[in-house]
């Protein structure tokens, strides 16, 4: 095992040096610390430097005391701070490249080191219109798998309009203070101009247009000349089922490609451990989403960031997206499931400030503060377990008398010794800024009580993400998850698997459909039921 990883290492090294080997110029990069402040992520940032170094000498780093000219000329207030090619750009990095960020920081090399940003056309087309400053700060986290999604999009932007748009990309954990001065209890969350502007990871073009106008897009309209392209499966999801679809399809015979506008790997990016996987006794969730997309690129191409607009029927099939239009025999509707919501008063509005969907992203922020988990299943235990073990004071909140969740899981809870609030619900979410205090209900007693927080971690279950399905005309069960026959829709040509069906919402179960529904589609493909 240990040689595997090693290899695999070896691997990767060898990879980020090829990429290094494109660029011609030299990438200044300058650390401003202050000893006895933040050292840990001092530390942490000198061995990310480190690491690089070995692979490229392209790097030329230096490193300057906050008291130093050079820190009061460049405004550097924070330590640790890491400055990017001062001369050319204005990109700060608040904090320490970790665990997911490390993405972060080697697509920020290679975009300072190529000087050119990379944008797709269309984001391209919408920055254009930029012609006044803009000044990004997007808070992130080492354990955020949507963190560098959304910091791709503010670095392009840094990078393609210098003169204009300067960025902070602030690590919550290395900055509390920063964060709580902006209310930054999610991330990725991202200002401009100290103005909210958006909430979680966008699409490229998305987030151009809400740096453009300054306010949070949630629709981006494509112009007509994108890009076509032809194959014989289009798969709209990048979770579990439609990762599998595109293996077994591919393996088949079958051109398929996927298209996730989000994280790959859907909800189990964010599920801190996962235990019940055949072959993993335990494995984190975001690494089992590695060696699912690692696998399935051997196969399959995989477009993501990108939005699907719209399906049209047809022969073919057209599938336009936020960047390009397909022309395809079939489509897969794999999209999941998204976080169900209390709908209760201020959760709407405290959302990303003390309200939070993933412990693993926004977790770290709580440490030592106190919190409420809502819920009663495997997910909301498992959540409240690694809140625990990250040093978050954690109550577990559920509006029934015992709890739906696996022994193991429940009997580790109660090992723990972490308090859990039966026949209790949420009324009401109350903060200025911020999660201050939650309104409880008991059910049994009829007795409503205001209970001082710090924040409020939401595991209530999932509903099924049918958008894109109701637009394109499918039909949808009583209880709103796509209707299909042996994972073949309404629409002839267009077929469903995954969480977005219903049953049982397991990563296997998942997997095992997404599998079976593209040996369906080979089938049907050589032999149209429909004809």
């Amino acid at each position: 095992m240990n040689e595997a990883r090693e290899m695999d290492d070896l691997e990767m090294q060898r990879e980020i040096s090829n990429l290094f080997k494109n660029i011609d110029t030299e990438i200044p990069l300058y650390l401003f610390a202050q000893p006895g402040k933040n050292d840990v992520f001092t530390d942490a940032a000198r061995q990310a430097v480190r690491f690089f170094r070995q692979l490229t000498d392209k790097i030329v780093f230096r490193e300057y005391n906050l008291d130093h000219e050079m820190a009061g000329k460049l405004n550097i207030t924070v330590s640790p701070t890491l400055v990017f090619d001062p001369e050319h750009y204005n990109i700060h990095w608040l904090g320490a490249p970790m665990g997911e960020e490390g993405r972060i920081f080697l697509e920020a090399l290679l975009l300072v080191g190529a000087g050119k940003s990379g944008m797709n056309v269309q984001a391209q087309k919408v920055i254009e219109n930029i012609d006044t400053k803009r000044d990004i700060k997007v808070f992130v986290s080492a354990s955020c798998p949507y963190c560098p999604q959304q910091a791709m999009n503010t670095l392009r932007a840094a990078v393609e309009k210098p003169e204009l748009i300067s960025l902070e990309i602030i690590d919550i954990q290395a900055n509390p203070d920063l964060a709580e001065k902006y209310s930054a209890q999610s991330v990725p969350q991202t200002y401009a101009n100290d103005i909210l502007i958006a909430k979680g990871a966008q699409q490229e073009e998305l987030f151009m247009l809400s740096l453009e106008k300054m306010e949070q897009q949630t629709i981006f309209i494509p112009e007509s000349d994108e890009e076509e392209i032809e194959t014989d499966l289009v798969i709209v999801g990048g979770g579990p089922a439609g990762l599998s679809a595109g293996i077994y399809a591919a393996r088949s015979g079958l051109k398929s490609v996927v298209v996730e506008k989000d994280a790959l790997g859907g909800q189990i990016a964010t599920t801190p451990v996962v235990e019940n996987y055949p072959g993993l006794k335990q494995i984190g969730g975001k690494t089992l989403v590695d060696i699912m997309v690692t696998h399935a690129l051997e196969y399959i191409q995989i477009f993501q960031g990108e939005a699907v607009v719209s399906i049209s029927h047809g022969e073919p099939i057209t599938v336009q997206t936020s960047r390009r239009k397909f022309f395809t025999k079939t489509v897969l509707m794999a999209t999941g499931a998204k976080h169900r919501h209390l709908g209760v008063s201020g959760e709407s509005r405290l959302s990303g400030h003390g309200v939070s969907y993933c412990s693993t992203c926004d977790g770290p922020l709580f440490k030592g503060k106190k919190v409420i988990m809502v819920g009663g299943g495997n997910s909301a235990v498992t959540e409240t377990l690694h809140l625990h073990h990250i040093g978050v004071d954690v109550t577990l909140i559920h509006r029934r008398d015992n709890l739906k969740a696996q022994d193991v899981l429940v009997k580790n809870l109660v090992n723990n010794n972490i308090p859990i609030l039966f026949n209790t619900e949420v009324k009401g979410i109350k903060g200025k800024h911020q999660v201050e205090s939650v309104s409880l209900y008991n059910n049994q007693t009829k007795e409503t009580s205001n209970v001082t927080i710090d924040g409020v971690f939401l595991a209530i279950g999932y509903d099924p993400a049918t958008d894109l399905a109701e637009k394109a005309g499918l039909e949808l069960t009583e209880d709103g998850f796509i209707k299909h026959e042996a994972y073949r829709t309404n629409i002839p040509g267009i077929y469903t698997a995954g969480d977005v069906t219903g049953g049982f919402k397991q990563i296997v179960t998942a997997a095992g459909h997404g599998s079976e529904a593209a040996l369906t589609i080979f089938e049907d493909i050589i032999n149209p039921y429909w004809k």
